[in-house]
């Protein structure tokens, strides 16, 4: 391993996610919260909109898929890039996974594990491998404000714990149960 290799791996191991990223060249803009550190070495191909929230083992790639087409045609300088670009307000779940070339728009929510090989417009949902759309980000947010909002958001632990555990069960989401042929 070379030092260069050791201090790079040094250098991620004791940075914050928004720290690796900035040092990577990621375009980050304010109030943008990363949980992680899963990013090209091409960073700056990358542009991350304003109160963006991505969360842990979310992977963003900008290259890639091209190595065992460059060992079977003998050609070792083939390569590929897309840039990849995350609108202000979106909220990307964990393990999702950013293909190169994609851009993400405005108010959009990636949930949790999708793979996501296409755009996304502003305000929509998308969801599974390979992403599909779910819905719309305002319908959503509509939905959890009539139905499902505590507004418990600044009590302490303590407080938020009695009043959730006082609640009704009908007052929870509750998810169906999945299709079975």
């Amino acid at each position: 391993m070379s030092i260069k290799t050791i201090y790079q791996k040094i250098r991620k191991s004791i940075m914050s996610p928004n720290e690796y990223a900035l040092s990577v060249g990621v375009k980050l803009g304010k109030g943008s919260w990363l949980s992680t550190k899963e990013l090209p070495s091409e960073g700056y191909l990358i542009e991350i909109g304003d109160y963006v929230r991505i969360a842990s083992h979310t992977s963003i790639y900008t290259h890639g898929g091209i190595w065992s087409i460059r060992k079977y045609y003998n050609d070792p300088t083939v390569e590929h890039f897309g840039k990849v670009k995350i609108g202000s307000y979106t909220s990307i779940g964990a393990y999702a996974m950013i293909m190169p070339g994609v851009t993400i728009g405005e108010r959009c929510i990636v949930a949790g594990g999708a793979v996501v090989t296409k755009s996304v417009p502003d305000g929509c949902m998308v969801a599974g491998n390979p992403a599909k759309f779910i819905g719309y980000t305002e319908d959503f947010y509509k939905k959890l404000k009539d139905k499902h909002d505590f507004g418990c958001k600044k009590m302490s632990y303590e407080e938020k714990r009695s009043f959730l555990l006082a609640q009704s069960d009908e007052k929870f989401i509750k998810k169906g149960y999945i299709n079975i042929p």
